[in-house]
């Protein structure tokens, strides 16, 4: 052999190598992988809304009269008790002003509050609210309670002195006259 002819046959075969490992053309191609099952997760529904519906009661209800509101109280005395219930009887005693409502309200709230019910818990946190509430609302009526009571006893006091005062004055007017001053000697 041709040394010059060396390279051609090296390239020949090395050519030849490569179609050897090379895939048959009439192989079929592997099929590609089927795409990921995409599984939809819908979120779950969002629980009816008990707060809103209760708080544009608590609206309706502020703005009726007392005559009104006994009338309220009364048709939820007749109906089964619930949390629900409790609260709203608990919101209708908050506006009234009859004495003792306000501790039959934070009664009827704390109870909501404190319920292990399950149909009390959507409920509860209003419950706290307004339990709270109506502790802060007895608390200002105490106090002005005892304002009211201080100033009575303030005006009492006040008229007691102005009797006093009236009293002297007339025990003045019923003295003598006073001699003028006479001019102060000096040694």
């Amino acid at each position: 052999m041709n040394t010059k002819h060396l390279p051609l046959l090296l390239a020949c075969l090395m050519l030849a190598a490569c179609t050897l490992n090379s895939p048959l053309p009439d192989d079929p191609a592997p099929a590609p992988a089927p795409p990921p099952v995409v599984q939809v997760v819908m979120p779950p529904a969002a629980p009816p809304d008990e707060i809103g519906p209760l708080l544009s009661y608590h609206q309706a209800l502020r703005r009726m009269s007392q005559g009104e509101l006994v009338k309220e109280l009364s048709g939820l005395g007749l109906q089964q008790r619930s949390p629900r219930v409790a609260l709203q009887m608990g919101m209708a005693l908050m506006l009234t002003r009859g004495g003792g409502d306000l501790a039959r309200a934070q009664t009827l709230l704390d109870s909501v509050a404190t319920s292990a019910e399950v149909e009390a818990a959507p409920f509860r946190p209003l419950a706290q609210l307004l339990s709270a509430n109506c502790a802060e609302m007895r608390r200002w009526y105490d106090h002005a309670d005892k304002l009211a009571v201080q100033q009575k006893e303030s005006q009492r006091r006040i008229d007691q002195l102005n009797d006093m005062l009236e009293g002297l004055k007339a025990i003045e007017r019923t003295l003598p006259a006073r001699p003028a001053p006479g001019p102060q000697v000096t040694k």
